[in-house]
């Protein structure tokens, strides 16, 4: 069982920059590969970025690749996710997801474990 907590979300304007982190609880988090997950009002859940356990690899969506930048610090239990040039429609819900086995890392429905998620609002 691996409980996620997000945190770090806020209002800032359009170029600004942002730096969300996602603590997990459980003494298993560096055999789960990570994602990050964004939902505007009235859209599908959507794919942002991937970790692999153990950081030896990533992937991004394209509509952040360039700006957004995925971490993880296993002794600290915590991925990372450093937003920057953000822009209005970034504006949405921030999830992290935990997934323990193989599968497509954009999926959603291969993840695992969700936390609650926390606002990210770019203003213009």
């Amino acid at each position: 069982q691996v409980q996620l907590a997000e945190s770090g979300g806020g209002l800032v304007q359009a170029g600004g920059s942002l730096r969300l982190s996602c603590a997990a609880s459980g003494r298993t988090f560096s055999s789960y590969a990570m994602g990050w997950f964004r939902q505007a009002p009235g859209k599908e859940r959507e794919f942002v970025s991937y970790i692999r356990w153990d950081g030896g690899r990533t992937y991004y969506a394209d509509s952040v690749k360039g700006r957004f930048t995925i971490s993880r610090d296993n002794a600290k239990n915590t991925v990372y996710l450093q937003l920057n040039s953000l822009k209005p429609e970034d504006t949405a819900v921030y999830y992290c997801a935990a997934k323990r086995y193989s599968g497509s890392y954009y999926d959603k429905y291969q993840y695992d474990y969700w936390g609650q998620g926390t606002q990210v609002t770019v203003s213009s």
